[in-house]
């Protein structure tokens, strides 16, 4: 019985997880597309100034993680110095804002495939830069992903999508996703090597820091000069409140979401978080075409498919390569 119990709190706290995970990211998808795309006030004027969205993060994902260090933090010391999430502050200021500016080019959907297919630029470096060897598993993942998303980008977009966008242009906006995926490469393995380095450092450690020097930096490059468009943004969210309300909740939208992924990491592991954050960019991309009115065609629904597959195909990879390594010994 008290296994039985053990086992469906487990559930129940995973399937907490899920809820918190989906919900917050799918309506933080939902905020995003709606500021890139909607026609504020009378005048129907376009909010430009998106890069301002990831400025707005840093500050209230800064403000809540050094709550949650209060509050949890056991006063343990030995973590990462402040300072030296200085470098993966920087990848993480460009490339969350190349990744969002991509939205004034491709559709909110097109924007997510893109995001999804982080493995191509992985992979590509890894076997022509380190001369890493890939199974042909892995290269199927690959070619899966890839050819969904170049389907996908190749396909017309229908023509009430593209009157959304600010300036269509799929080249521009791909190109930008791929830099987006290119930056983030960078800022995970600094991560990787800081938290090598500093073995105590906590995950509220690192949102404190990145989050840290992100609004260092884009404080600089939104409110660095008389004429920056950090004050051109803030004079929009005067005149139009409602703006000013999307961007606060798409950004406590992101920092419950984070708050749920670490959850989920530190309970099950990331490839049980991997699987979870896979399958919300699949209902993003449903809720997306429902909520905007743009459905998809069947040949675009083929493309997102076929990418999905893939995906879901790298988690089954990683799953039995779990399954398959040395369980480790206990000894009493």
């Amino acid at each position: 019985m008290e296994f039985h119990g053990a086992g469906l709190r487990r559930v129940m706290v995973l399937a907490f997880c899920v809820a918190g995970i989906w919900s917050a990211y799918i309506y933080q998808g939902v905020l995003q597309e709606t500021v890139s795309t909607k026609r504020f006030g009378p005048n129907k004027e376009r909010f430009e100034h998106l890069a301002f969205l990831n400025l707005a993060q840093n500050v209230v994902c800064l403000i809540w993680s050094f709550m949650m260090i209060k509050i949890w933090s056991s006063g343990n010391s030995g973590g990462a110095p402040w300072w030296s999430y200085w470098s993966a502050g920087i990848t993480n200021t460009i490339g969350p804002a190349m990744g969002i500016e991509a939205l004034k080019y491709i559709s909110y959907p097109a924007q997510v495939l893109a995001k999804s297919s982080k493995m191509i630029p992985v992979m590509l470096m890894g076997a022509l830069v380190y001369g890493i060897r890939y199974t042909v598993p892995e290269y199927v993942c690959t070619l899966l992903v890839a050819g969904g998303v170049s389907t996908f980008a190749l396909l017309k977009t229908s023509s009430k999508t593209i009157s959304k966008l600010a300036h269509p242009n799929a080249p521009v906006g791909y190109g930008l996703c791929f830099l987006n995926l290119t930056f983030d490469g960078f800022t995970n393995a600094t991560q990787d090597s800081i938290k090598a380095r500093y073995p105590k450092t906590s995950a509220w450690d690192i949102m404190l820091g990145m989050n840290l020097w992100g609004t260092i930096y884009n404080m600089i490059i939104m409110f660095g000069w008389p004429n920056a468009s950090g004050f051109e943004a803030v004079q929009f969210c005067k005149q139009h409140p409602e703006a000013a309300w999307d961007i606060l909740m798409y950004c406590l939208c992101g920092a419950v979401g984070q708050n749920f992924i670490f959850l989920t990491i530190s309970r099950f592991g990331s490839l049980t978080n991997t699987t979870i954050t896979t399958t919300r960019k699949f209902v993003s991309i449903v809720v997306s075409s429902v909520l905007s009115g743009n459905p998809l065609s069947t040949k675009q629904w083929a493309s997102v498919i076929m990418v999905f597959s893939g995906l879901s195909y790298q988690i089954y990879l990683k799953w039995r390569k779990l399954q398959r390594m040395p369980k480790k010994k206990k000894f009493t």
